[in-house]
């Protein structure tokens, strides 16, 4: 068993995920349940040793922006329509279900979902790879930009940058945002919609804050040595690409993202920047994960998503099944993909 990657382990999309814990908000059914089984994968997990600093579940709050809140409204009823745990809160009211929020920063009503959590995923990476490395797996780092090999039209091996070639019985493609470029080689295409995206570490912080918030200017959560963790979407444009390939972001959009976040905390404690991370978010085209083995490619599996930090453990153990077994396992029956054919 050979693990290859282009760069160090968690130096790409893995490194800079909010990795919010989460079925929220609205979508297929069968996206959600499989949301569903992610979540409780790492509930197993945290039950393990509940002192994890980087696997925790404080809940979470989400509320849209002033005079809009049918929208929390209606995200809140369709919810609790399929039975994912959901509370309609006013702002004087989120104190007694989560700490370090101000109430003030909520013009009207917020969605609080007490089952939701967050996960560090360098951290969690650390934690799988001991116990890949205990049975007897290989790990290549710094392999470049990577291909797959086929023999007799089924994948065979991966081919480092370098050229050198790691055979294998499977193959499972599993490069972020790159994911659609390394099976389009083959001519199999999956579409993307990955778009740029930065996330922000600052330095450690003075705030209680336990769950993770969902609002109109700022996304936060805590992250292991007292520091948070922040991204959000209305700066993507200001993110440029060099001819490289490489990503930069004006500073003050950083310090601005940094001030957004301080007003929602109580105490609205002063925050500072201490890395930023820029690249593009994995997000396929129509929105839905894509987990399986390519028909026109045998023995390659591809697991390209959104949701990475939530499907992350349930998806690794349904294709390792699926690998294992050569069986298809009903779960993953909407994400082929083979859906993307013909577009």
């Amino acid at each position: 068993m050979v693990l290859v990657t282009e760069g160090e382990l968690a130096s790409g999309a893995t490194g800079r995920s909010l990795s919010w814990l989460n079925s929220a908000g609205n979508r297929s059914d069968a996206y959600h349940h499989l949301r569903v089984a992610g979540i409780d994968r790492y509930r197993t997990l945290f039950a393990q040793d509940p002192s994890r600093e980087w696997l925790q579940f404080g809940g979470g709050l989400y509320w849209a922006a002033a005079g809009e809140a049918p929208k929390a409204e209606a995200r809140h009823a369709y919810e609790q329509s399929h039975g994912y745990d959901s509370r309609l809160v006013k702002p004087e009211q989120i104190a007694a279900l989560t700490p370090g929020v101000d109430p003030t920063a909520v013009a009207d009503v917020a969605v609080f979902n007490p089952g939701e959590g967050w996960v560090s995923l360098p951290h969690l990476v650390d934690f799988l790879m001991e116990e890949f490395k205990s049975r007897g797996g290989r790990l290549v780092t710094g392999a470049g930009r990577s291909r797959v090999v086929t023999t007799c039209s089924r994948a065979s091996g991966i081919a480092a940058q370098d050229g050198t070639v790691y055979e294998a019985d499977h193959v499972v493609v599993a490069c972020g945002a790159a994911t659609p470029a390394v099976v389009g080689e083959h001519g199999i295409h999956i579409a993307d919609g990955s778009p740029v995206s930065a996330l922000v570490i600052t330095q450690p912080a003075d705030s209680e804050l336990k769950a993770v918030l969902n609002t109109p200017r700022a996304a936060v959560r805590p992250n292991p040595g007292g520091t948070l963790a922040i991204d959000h979407s209305w700066y993507e444009e200001r993110i440029v690409e060099a001819a490289d390939g490489s990503f930069s972001i004006p500073r003050e959009v950083i310090d601005e993202l940094t001030e957004e976040a301080s007003r929602l905390l109580a105490g609205n404690p002063e925050l500072k920047a201490a890395s930023w991370k820029i690249g593009r978010k994995p997000i396929p085209g129509d929105g839905e994960p894509v987990f399986g083995e390519l028909e026109k490619l045998p023995g390659c599996f591809v697991a390209f998503s959104h949701s990475g930090a939530t499907v992350g453990l349930i998806a690794g153990e349904l294709l390792s099944s699926e690998i294992l077994t050569d069986e298809k396992h009903p779960m993953l029956a909407a994400f082929r993909p083979e859906r993307f054919d013909g577009q």
